[in-house]
């Protein structure tokens, strides 16, 4: 008997550590030019390729995990002995929590004792990776899976977000910012520097003048709003920006003295609503 942690793929962590940690990653279904794949990024590493397609004009589209789906897998391993925790995308953002929830009052209907959870990150991309990281740490040092729950619904509001992107275009197509905005943001390069509010839904912020300023306020806001950084894993997740992402970590640990940094690509299922450039960094604040 264990605990079996499920996510989805919006939660842009190394594939390498979902192996290891032995977590179920759902794959969204992307709409590649009007066909339907898995969001299977993590596992081919082919990142790159996927980017250059936008860049060449592509519009992804994103569909979320549905019920049914949600259904079998958690049945899969409650069947085996396993308890159940999935830690989802924002509801604010995606349908898969309230999918995932339906999936759960259906098994408790047929299954009273079943433990299951469903936690709604209020969360995207690595932020939602991180609240997966505390998880797993948690698990490791024995505490109870009611335990984990606990911290995660205390503590996923202090997960904060702060990113910026390339292109405004990306956002205004998923209705983040006006057509105005976007267009006199690109031709005067503007570049907006946004994060996840306490309802999980993307928020403009501040908006500054070129690339290098929006990079430097990024790490600003580090310093502003982390807490005990020497003890904290920052992540950084990037749309094919690797040399600014490095750049950045940088400055985190010399200049914020941070524990430590991750970095990993930004997948398929933010990445296309993101777009190309998007950098984005996370980490733990008294509040967001």
């Amino acid at each position: 008997m264990g605990t079996m942690i499920i996510t989805d793929t919006c939660c842009d962590l190394p594939y390498d550590y979902i192996k290891e940690n032995h977590i179920d990653m759902i794959p969204l279904t992307i709409n590649l030019d009007g066909v339907e794949i898995k969001d299977e990024l993590a596992k081919t590493g082919e990142y790159e390729a996927f980017y250059e397609k936008i860049l060449g004009g592509l519009m992804p589209k994103t569909s979320q995990i549905n019920s049914y789906e949600f259904k079998e897998i958690f049945m899969k391993y409650l069947q085996a002995g396993e308890s159940v925790l999935y830690i989802g995308f924002s509801s604010a953002l995606s349908g898969c929590v309230n999918s995932a929830k339906m999936a759960m009052e259906e098994i408790k209907e047929e299954m009273p004792d079943a433990k299951i959870y469903v936690v709604d990150s209020k969360s995207a991309s690595m932020g939602q990776g991180l609240l997966i990281y505390y998880a797993v740490e948690k698990l490791k040092a024995g505490e109870s899976l009611e335990q984990v729950v606990s911290f995660l619904e205390d503590n996923k509001l202090k997960i904060n977000h702060w990113f910026t992107v390339a292109d405004l275009n990306h956002l205004y197509r998923g209705g983040r910012v006006s057509k105005t905005s976007a267009t006199v943001g690109t031709l005067l390069q503007i570049k907006p520097i946004l994060h996840v509010d306490e309802e999980g839904r993307l928020t403009p912020k501040e908006k500054v003048k070129g690339r290098k300023k929006s990079l430097k306020v990024l790490v600003e806001k580090v310093k502003e709003n982390i807490v005990n950084p020497e003890e904290q894993i920052v992540f950084i997740s990037h749309g094919a920006v690797l040399e600014e992402a490095e750049q950045i970590k940088q400055a985190l640990l010399e200049e914020c003295h941070v524990k430590e940094v991750w970095i990993n690509y930004i997948g398929a299922a933010v990445g296309s609503h993101a777009g190309p450039g998007t950098i984005a960094i996370f980490f733990v604040g008294e509040h967001r």
